[in-house]
């Protein structure tokens, strides 16, 4: 049987993530695998996670399951951070699962299931993932373009002119913020001409928001997703708590899907419950412990949010660094776009020989297509990244 098997091609980041480990170079840099990092170049638990972990240490009796779509109370905690008032909760079908990844594969299943047909509009450039899961999965695509190649800012005029051609009952994936790979965003006015758009052509909103409070603020990172939840009869949304919460290994993720009106979402819920069972059965519970507790204890909360923003500022901080020693190395404003895009990615507009480049001569390592991550810097290894890829750029 198994000698019928092809050869599957490798995820280019994790054997870029192979590449650099192998790398015996003392100098090398990871700019690569889509992780937080300190100063330190550690990704470290956050105190508010830890302080929850120590207090469910003491509080929890047992590891028996959860509810097929996990529990309750980070259904409601979560839909409070993400959606607040902009939807009736009784419009909201969720489903805990296996990290932001695994709501994007039930989002899929569930369209799937109800919508065979249906075409999923994806931006291009997007996380590589979504084309990967979209494929295998066997719906339908198609992409609409979204970077400006050479001011590396939104092109919403191409963008607009693509998504005119959506069908009624087609899904249109949006980042709900942070876009990645290219740290490019939609502003709050594009965002309700998108909406305008597809509410004409009876198109709906499937978003994918991995990194609220990353880019400008917890409550801003959300403003998109609750405006199209308040003007759409049905959207989709897979909402990841790995990156803003710290606790990747965990895999804590939720969908939550808004149906027409109470009697539609019950069907909703019912299908989601049904795809987790034939799926993976039970969702992990540890890590969406841990942020139920920390959004519902205001002492916990509140420090969360505190090393949240720290995160933040300090992505900010390294992006206009990099961008004010880019100029400096290149006497010119073309990365200026670094200091604008938000955060953990960019995309620098390198191509893949310069990319080459910079990993064989200077040990330096991002994607093929030039995408770094922002927190793959500190402040001593700035300096040195600019100057090489002012290099490689020459």
């Amino acid at each position: 049987m198994f000698e019928n098997l092809t050869e599957q091609a490798p995820d280019k980041i994790m054997l870029l993530a192979g590449m650099y480990r192998a790398d015996t170079r003392e100098n090398k840099i990871d700019l690569g695998v889509g992780v937080y990092k300190n100063a330190k170049g550690e990704t470290p638990i956050m105190h508010a996670v830890k302080n929850a972990e120590r207090q469910l240490w003491d509080a929890e009796v047992t590891k028996s399951y959860t509810a097929l779509i996990g529990d309750g109370g980070f259904h409601t905690s979560m839909a409070d951070l993400v959606l607040e008032d902009s939807v009736d909760r009784d419009r909201v079908s969720f489903a805990a699962t296996p990290g932001g990844t695994g709501a994007i594969r039930q989002i899929l299943e569930l369209i799937k299931a109800a919508s065979p047909d249906a075409t999923i509009w994806m931006s291009d450039p997007t996380w590589p993932n979504h084309p990967a899961i979209i494929n295998y999965v066997g719906v339908k695509s198609a992409t609409y373009r979204y970077l400006d190649p050479e001011t590396r800012t939104v092109s919403f005029e191409a963008m607009m002119d693509d998504l005119a051609d959506v069908k009624a009952g087609d899904v249109v994936l949006l980042h709900g913020c942070c876009h990645n790979p290219t740290g490019a965003n939609l502003n709050l006015v594009q965002w309700g001409e998108v909406a305008d758009l597809m509410l004409a052509k009876g198109a709906v909103p499937f978003v994918d928001i991995a990194y609220q409070g990353f880019g400008d603020g917890l409550r801003e990172d959300g403003e998109a997703v609750r405006l199209l939840a308040g003007r759409f009869p049905e959207m989709m949304i897979a909402a990841s708590c790995s990156k803003n919460f710290g606790i990747y290994r965990e895999r804590t993720g939720l969908v939550m899907a808004i149906s027409e009106n109470p009697k539609a979402n019950k069907m909703t819920q019912g299908m989601l419950s049904s795809l987790n069972r034939v799926n993976f059965s039970f969702p992990p519970d540890h890590g969406a412990r841990l942020v139920t507790m920390v959004l519902t204890d205001d002492t916990l909360r509140t420090e969360w949010k505190t090393e949240l923003e720290d995160v933040r500022t300090g992505m900010l901080a390294l992006r206009r660094q990099l961008a004010d020693a880019l100029q400096a190395e290149t006497n010119s404003n073309r990365f200026g776009f670094v200091a604008e895009h938000r955060g953990m990615f960019s995309r620098l507009g390198l191509t893949p020989e310069q990319v080459e480049r910079l990993r064989t001569e200077y040990a330096i390592y991002m994607i093929g297509d030039s995408r770094f991550n922002v927190a793959g810097l500190n402040a001593n290894t700035v300096p040195i990244i600019a100057k090489a890829i002012a290099e490689v750029d020459r």
